[in-house]
C-alpha cells in the first residue's frame, strides 16, 4: 500500500525548503506538486532566483513525488540529477512546481520536475534517477 505522506505537506519536513518558499500543497501515487515564492534566501543580490536552489527545489520534488510511489517500509535516494533553468526567475514571484516518476522498476526510479510561473510557463525542468531500497522479500 503506498504510504501516507501529508506529513511531508508543507516543507516537505526540511525547513531548508520553507526557507525558500517552498510549499508542498499536493500528491499522489508518484508524484508531488508545490506552490514556490521565492523568498531573499533562494536569490543573487539582484533579485533573481540563484541557479543552485533550482537543484534543491527539483531534488525536493522528485523525492517526494519517488517516496509517494513506494509502499511505505520503502524508500528512494538521488542517484543523479540533472537540471536547466530556462528563464529566470524572481524573488515574490508566483511558481508552481510538480515531480512525477515517468517509469518505476524495481531498483530504479527515472523522475522528472518542472517550475512553471502563474501563467504556466516553463522556467526549469529536471530530471533525475533514484535508487529504489525497497523491503526485503520475507518481511513483515
Amino acid at each position: 500500500m503506498p504510504r501516507a505522506m501529508d506529513a511531508a505537506l508543507g516543507d516537505g519536513g526540511m525547513r531548508l525548503l520553507a526557507e525558500l518558499g517552498v510549499d508542498f500543497d499536493g500528491y499522489g501515487p508518484g508524484w508531488a506538486e508545490a506552490a514556490w515564492t521565492p523568498t531573499e534566501l533562494a536569490a543573487n543580490p539582484t533579485g533573481v532566483v540563484q541557479g543552485g536552489v533550482y537543484a534543491v527545489v527539483h531534488d525536493a520534488a522528485m523525492n517526494f513525488a519517488t517516496n509517494s510511489a513506494l509502499e511505505r517500509s520503502e524508500h528512494g535516494s538521488t542517484l543523479d540529477l540533472q537540471y536547466q533553468a530556462v528563464r529566470s526567475a524572481r524573488v515574490g514571484d508566483t511558481l508552481r512546481v510538480r515531480g512525477a516518476v515517468t517509469r518505476l522498476t524495481r531498483l530504479v526510479a527515472h523522475v522528472e520536475a518542472e517550475v512553471r510561473t502563474g501563467d504556466g510557463d516553463l522556467v526549469s525542468r529536471a530530471t533525475a534517477t533514484f535508487l529504489v531500497r525497497r523491503r526485503e522479500t520475507g518481511q513483515a
